[in-house]
């Protein structure tokens, strides 16, 4: 199949002039960020999901046929719920456990309020990038915030989609970098820059380049104060790669003093598995559960147990915020909290981690957290658990274990 633009241009889109608009009429604010909580002035979509969606709309007035359409890490509906609208039939990937549950939420309410019209299209959810984005002639992407995880998601779709297949990229100017370009350049041979509209913009690649696949795991041997030697394994897309991140150093440090170790320990947002391992290696009698709600997270935890001999006391599972957990049931849980949302600093975040870890531990069960100490969090703590006590600190973080009252 010809290529309806030559390659080094991209369509210049402009809202509301375009034969297919795909955003005329869209009722965006009618999308909602739950289970996120309400954070003033964050919304559930921005200017490049809009853009996105017009660039897509220029490239199928310039002859490109769409389908199949992949769309990968969509947040909370902003890109499906409008194709999806506009008769478009969408596979849909989303690594955060959170996003899924956004968006099937958005999904429903637009169902109930009639808002997908009647010719819906179909949503297929794929387990993995790779499910979704094979044989795909157009493919949409957020830009996430690590380069890591946009080198994978690239490499995934060229090898899997269709030769012709048009990748869009979107994102805010201000988390952009030429870097970015770099990137999509090392698994497709043609990647342009289209116009910024609303400081934002979309990157749009072409050729997948013959033989790419994705980049081996990330491993490492790290020495963890009163552990020993760990071998961490992170898949790209792991916050923190394969490093030993030094609030949970710090908190392993605090967990080997514990005097009352427990039978049975959460790993709550459980990342590389440092937390984990460390846990089972400090504490042999002791079963870990550890949850993520990403996927390649859950992925790299299991791989860095297997690495270190506990795999048969370390379990990994997806799970946004112990939403699966029953109230009351656990005696220890462990939180290294973020306070990033995407690119954006999100304190609230830790917030939600913390009143999870407070539902499900039992009377006298303890959150042991770690966190950074300008966030000042041991009022939160306080408030939603009970009792704190700082264990440690240093010129960055501190540790504290709060008892459930």
């Amino acid at each position: 199949m010809s290529e309806p633009l030559p390659r080094g241009v991209t369509p210049d889109v402009a809202h509301g002039g375009l034969p297919d608009d795909l955003t005329a009429g869209v009722d965006f604010a009618a999308l909602d960020r739950w289970p996120l909580p309400p954070e003033p002035g964050r919304q559930a979509h921005d200017a490049a999901d809009l853009l996105l969606l017009d660039t897509l709309a220029g490239w199928i007035a310039s002859g490109h046929v769409p389908g199949p359409v992949a769309v990968l890490e969509d947040r909370h509906g902003a890109l499906t719920l409008p194709l999806l609208a506009a008769g478009h039939d969408v596979r849909v990937h989303q690594d955060d456990a959170s996003a899924e549950r956004s968006l099937d939420a958005n999904l429903a309410a637009w169902r109930a309020a009639g808002r997908l019209g009647g010719e819906t299209g179909e949503l297929e959810r794929s387990a993995t990038p790779e499910e979704a984005a094979r044989g795909a002639r157009t493919v949409l992407l957020p830009l996430p915030r690590s380069l890591d995880e946009l080198d994978r998601l690239s490499r995934i779709v060229a090898g899997a989609a269709d030769p012709g297949v048009v990748l869009l990229a979107g994102g805010r100017d201000k988390h952009m970098s030429p870097r970015m370009n770099a990137v999509l350049g090392a698994a497709f041979e043609d990647v342009v820059a289209g116009r910024g509209r609303r400081k934002a913009r979309v990157l749009t690649a072409r050729g997948p380049r013959p033989g790419v696949t994705p980049r081996p795991p990330e491993e490492s041997d790290r020495d963890v104060p009163g552990v020993g030697r760990l071998h961490l394994v992170a898949h790209a897309g792991t916050f923190g790669g394969a490093a030993a991140d030094p609030g949970s150093r710090l908190l392993l440090a605090s967990l080997a003093d514990d005097p009352r170790p427990p039978g049975r320990v959460v790993d709550l947002g459980c990342g590389n598995g440092l937390l984990s391992v460390g846990a089972a290696r400090l504490w042999p009698h002791v079963t870990v559960l550890a949850t993520d709600q990403s996927a390649v997270a859950v992925a790299s935890t299991l791989a860095t147990a297997r690495a270190n001999g506990v795999a048969d006391r370390v379990r990994a599972v997806r799970d946004d915020a112990l939403a699966t957990w029953p109230d009351g049931t656990e005696e220890c849980v462990l939180l290294n909290p973020p306070f990033h949302d995407g690119n954006a600093v999100d304190p609230s975040m830790a917030h939600r981690l913390v009143a999870a870890a407070a539902r499900v531990l039992e009377p006298g069960g303890r959150l042991w957290c770690v966190w950074n100490s300008h966030l000042r969090y041991r009022p939160v703590l306080e408030d939603l658990v009970g009792p704190t006590r700082q264990t440690a600190r240093d010129r960055t973080f501190t540790v504290t274990v709060s008892e459930r009252r």
